[in-house]
């Protein structure tokens, strides 16, 4: 019975129904009742739950357990009313799929050992991953978190962009200019384009076979590219991946909503609007305003308080709140923040920042 019990919830079938479906709609630019509302990060150091499940233990053996995953996602969910649950995981499990080592060092954050030096140790990738056996363990988070959420609001599943995983892969680590990577670039332009798409749009299609209910592609590295590498070594992949994925996902009658997120690529905004996402992402550097003039109404919105807005009172977060969906309007749009929670942020004024979007938002739907 318990054997039986157990399998039932690593199946992806008979989800219990969805109960909130505002950021789907609103990611589609339907019509919603309040705009919806979730943080990068929202599963992260700032809350003292996640620290105290998370104390002791490995970064990546965490990110190995669905069990842990599965906890750690809906963690943030007992404390806000947020509108959707982001799985918890990292980026960089991709390329530890390829055959890399990535390891999570206290102190420094995510560091590979034998970094990418020149273009023969590209030889030391995996040609062709099979995904399921490397990351078949995020799959079964996904699958026994769409389970336990109990349909109370859609689960994101998501990936990092090739040029970011690139850069890690070749930097070693985090990095404040990249130049090991841009010099890549610069040597090395035809050993540039790293076939990471394919094991990326499987990764992705596995994920809403698993029960994902929408994606986020993280560009995270972005900014660091000027418009011309932009336009060479990210926003091809950054469609082809959308493309793909939505083809495959035609053939078996399903839609689910894509989000991009390439943080500081406010030139190529645009560009980003006719890619084949439902939503492009904005950091905290972009007027809500221009962004809305820029897209054309070919996408929604995601985005884009400063997380440090956070450190202010909560009256004050709730006029920024109210200044943002002012900018933004409220069809077609998802508040979030520029970028990721950070872990002294006070679990408070995340509360405080989900009451004002949703208050606000109600007052403004109102009022049309």
């Amino acid at each position: 019975m318990y054997l039986k019990q157990y399998m039932s919830v690593f199946s992806p079938k008979n989800f219990p129904k969805l109960k909130n479906d505002t950021f789907l709609r609103a990611a589609r630019g339907e019509e919603t009742e309040h705009v919806p509302v979730w943080c990068m990060r929202q599963a992260g150091r700032y809350l003292p739950e996640f620290r105290e499940s998370r104390a002791g233990k490995d970064f990546f053996d965490t990110c190995r357990s669905p069990e842990a995953c599965c906890e750690l996602t809906l963690q943030p969910l007992r404390r806000f009313p947020f509108d959707a649950a982001i799985i918890f995981s990292d980026i960089l499990v991709v390329p530890q799929a390829l055959g890399m080592d990535v390891q999570m060092v206290a102190g420094k954050g995510p560091t590979f050992p034998d970094p990418l030096k020149e273009p023969e140790d590209l030889q030391r990738l995996c040609p062709k991953v099979d995904v399921e056996k490397e990351l078949g363990y995020v799959f079964k988070a996904i699958t026994l978190t769409r389970h336990k959420i109990e349909g109370k609001v859609p689960l994101i599943g998501f990936t990092g962009a090739p040029w970011t995983l690139m850069s890690y892969m070749i930097e070693g680590g985090g990095s404040n200019t990249h130049s090991k990577a841009k010099r890549w670039l610069y040597r090395h332009p035809e050993a540039s384009h790293i076939m990471l798409t394919d094991v990326i749009v499987e990764y992705l299609l596995g994920q809403v076979a698993a029960g994902a209910q929408a994606l986020q592609v993280f560009e995270s590295h972005a900014g660091i590219l000027g418009p011309v590498q932009f336009k060479d070594f990210s926003l091809p992949y950054l469609r082809d991946i959308a493309k793909r994925v939505k083809e495959k996902l035609k053939e078996t009658g399903q839609d689910v909503p894509m989000i991009v997120f390439a943080k500081d690529a406010h030139y190529g905004l645009e560009d980003l609007s006719q890619s084949h996402y439902e939503v492009v992402g904005l950091d905290w550097t972009i007027d809500p305003r221009s962004a809305r003039e820029r897209t054309g109404g070919k996408v929604s919105l995601q985005g884009n308080m400063d997380p440090c807005a956070l450190y202010a009172p909560k009256d004050r977060i709730s006029e920024t709140v109210q200044n943002m969906l002012e900018g933004f309007g409220t069809r077609g749009y998802i508040a979030n923040l520029g970028h990721g929670l950070y872990p002294d942020m006070d679990p408070e004024n995340v509360g405080a920042f989900v009451e004002a979007v949703h208050q606000h938002s109600k007052r403004m739907i109102k009022q049309i």
